[in-house]
């Protein structure tokens, strides 16, 4: 069957999708405590129907965009990014989705900025309107991040004076940046690797998970993404001790973008550096820049004793899933080693994580950016926690650098299935929520598919 869409109809049915989730957000979103409305009540139910409806349209607009994108008259990367942008732009003002996550980045902020050990206390010790905004779980839990996030989310607390609306805001317009870097970056690095730019786009931008968790739930992971990206495309160019401190700059955001270092090592050794002296130097630029940045967020270095942070006790990662079930087992078995059962899978899991990188090293040598993205998402899998958009890690860098379109097949295939992992409130799913959310999914493939079948229907007067 032949989809009559262009890249206006995209444009437009993604608009929709957007526009919806933006809507739907306002009663089913992760809402500030005073503003959420009951689980049970009709507001929050039609919200999250429109929620998945809009999920569906957007999807939908990207697997339509990503046809012509492979077709003979593909749309320019210039033209994909003004997609992005109106996409975007009705998520700009919407409220938090699918995550409270930037409610913690807010306590976190306001802690640094007001001299507060953010590695060794949760936001509890803040107290507050703020404290109240965060996930129970996380309240009384450190902060994971590194001090160049926390330098600016505190440099944020400052600017908006610890007002929550200005807050999202802020660390929505921060997610955006990364956003863009991501987009500025993909097209380079594609073009280094011998990958499609346009392609590169629409399957590391325009990606739903991007627009859902990156842009609408105002994640960190956009810019650890940003910044990760643009190192890797200055260590392809004239510049690789830029890269370093890029790359080492995005690490401080997130722990899991250090795996770029050896990347920039590998990129240099490339371009004719000797092996030597592309290590020291890249190790050299990195540790100043960790010192640098260190010292400037006055955080100290417990976010090195911080990367043990504890994950969430009902987390559906691989190894937690594996370990919970041995628990369980060990538990009927009246064993008492059931409580090391989650430890010693996820101890198991990193190590195995850790095997996949090194093995994904050695055998893609001579393409250090594919390698990168391989070994991140064998990280996200196998580690002690997994969420949809940490697939992002390396579904970014299989875009710019996928060698063929199988792979980016597949990569679309994951993405579009963890685009409906998550409720927009971000909470724990129950059935009545379940049933919501199918009937707004299914609700949009139906008027999905009238839309394709009006369009094909001939029209009176005029020849088939």
């Amino acid at each position: 069957m032949a989809f009559p869409v262009d890249l206006r109809h995209c444009q437009a049915l993604g608009l929709a999708g957007t526009a919806f989730l933006a809507l739907g957000g306002e009663t089913a979103g992760a809402l500030p405590v005073r503003e959420l409305w009951a689980p049970a009540s009709v507001h929050a139910a039609l919200g999250l129907v429109g929620v998945y409806f809009g999920i569906v349209l957007l999807t939908a607009a990207w697997l339509f965009l990503g046809r012509l994108v492979r077709g003979p008259r593909p749309p320019t990367p210039r033209a994909l990014l003004l997609v992005l942008a109106l996409w975007a732009a009705p998520l700009l003002l919407a409220p938090p989705l699918f995550s409270r996550d930037v409610y913690s980045y807010l306590a976190q902020g306001a802690m640094a900025d007001a001299h507060m050990d953010v590695y060794t206390h949760g936001p509890d010790r803040l107290g507050g309107p703020l404290a109240d905004e965060v996930a129970p779980m996380w309240r009384h839990t450190a902060a994971p991040y590194g001090p160049a996030f926390l330098a600016l989310a505190s440099a944020l607390s400052g600017l908006t004076h610890g007002e929550i609306p200005a807050g999202l805001l802020g660390m929505r317009l921060v997610a955006l940046a990364g956003v863009a870097l991501m987009a500025v970056a993909l097209p380079r690095l594609a073009r280094h690797s011998g990958a499609d730019p346009a392609a590169a786009l629409w399957l590391g931008a325009l990606n739903p998970l991007v627009l859902l968790h990156l842009v609408a739930g105002a994640h960190n992971d956009a810019l650890m993404l940003g910044l990760l990206g643009l190192g890797l495309v200055a260590a392809h160019g004239s510049r690789p001790a830029a890269g370093a401190v890029l790359v080492t700059l995005a690490a401080l955001v997130k722990v899991p973008a250090v795996l770029g270092l050896p990347a920039v090592v590998a990129l240099r050794i490339r371009s004719g550096d000797r092996p030597l002296p592309a290590v020291l130097t890249t190790a050299a630029a990195s540790a100043a820049t960790t010192v640098a940045a260190t010292a400037v967020a006055g955080t100290g270095y417990g976010w090195i004793g911080a990367l043990g942070t504890p994950v969430s006790p009902h987390n559906w990662a691989l190894t937690s899933l594996l370990g919970r079930a041995t628990g369980a087992l060990l538990t009927r078995l009246d064993s008492g080693l059931a409580p090391l059962a989650v430890p010693a899978w996820h101890l198991l899991g990193l190590a195995a994580a850790a095997v996949a990188v090194l093995l994904t090293g050695r055998r893609l040598r001579a393409r250090p950016v594919y390698a990168l993205g391989l070994s991140l998402l064998a990280v996200a899998v196998l580690g002690p926690a997994i969420r949809p958009w940490y697939a992002l890690w390396g579904l970014f860098l299989v875009a710019a650098a996928a060698p063929g379109t199988p792979v980016r097949h597949r990569s679309a295939a994951l993405a579009g299935v963890l685009a409906l992992a998550v409720l927009p409130g971000g909470g724990p799913a129950d059935p009545g929520q379940l049933v919501l959310a199918v009937s707004g999914g299914v609700l949009g493939v139906v008027v999905l598919w009238q839309a394709l079948l009006a369009a094909q229907a001939p029209v009176p007067g005029r020849p088939a």
